[in-house]
């Protein structure tokens, strides 16, 4: 499994990383295998993350541009709305695009695994990244059960505050946003999200 992981999460390069990981023991092998089908369709119920993570708001967003009511899928986008005024290039959303989405089952093993990364707004037409991180920053959101534990986690590889692209008051805005994920600001939020996928508060 441990091989399995680092095929998964991107290798760490530059900037800064973050590791976020909840883990619940049950009591039975049938019970953990539930546990987990839950916490699997939570990760995939994007529209959902809002009400977990009680900080910012989620939306997914078809490849066509469409908002869509459904579970994630590969190609999608996601549409961020992060407390505070968002980027002019995403029409004042963080966007991410869903890259990959893993699925993998073993005998006493299971893991769902969702890769996303910045991109641009699907409503802009110019290229310019609309996150606060750059383009090579990756999420990789894991849910994995190990016989009768189940753990909820997230991986974030390569982050760098996105100063580079779009106008002044974006790069400006993506400077203080991108500096205060440095500094962990943006840990309890994923921490909250992570034990949410576990314990299904909505």
């Amino acid at each position: 499994m441990e091989k399995l992981f680092n095929n998964l999460v991107p290798q760490q390069i530059i900037g800064s990383q973050m590791d976020v990981v909840e883990e619940c023991k049950l009591s039975s092998l049938s019970q953990a295998q539930e546990f987990f089908s839950a916490a699997a369709k939570r990760l995939l119920a994007v529209n959902e993350w809002g009400k977990i993570s009680g900080l910012s708001d989620f939306k997914i967003f078809a490849p066509d541009g469409k908002e869509v009511m459904r579970s994630a899928q590969k190609g999608d986008f996601i549409r961020i709305d992060i407390p505070g005024p968002g980027p002019v290039s995403g029409g004042g959303f963080d966007w991410v695009k869903i890259e990959e989405i893993e699925r993998v089952h073993g005998g006493d093993h299971e893991m769902l695994s969702m890769c996303v990364r910045p991109c641009s707004s699907p409503f802009n037409k110019g290229k310019q990244t609309a996150h606060f991180l750059k383009d090579h920053a990756t999420s990789t959101f894991i849910i994995r059960r190990n016989r009768i534990t189940v753990s909820a986690e997230e991986h974030g590889r390569n982050e760098q505050a996105n100063i580079d692209d779009g106008k002044l008051i974006d790069r400006a805005r993506n400077l203080i946003v991108g500096f205060s994920a440095k500094l962990g600001l943006s840990y309890p939020q994923w921490k909250l999200l992570v034990k949410g996928l576990l314990d299904g508060r909505s």
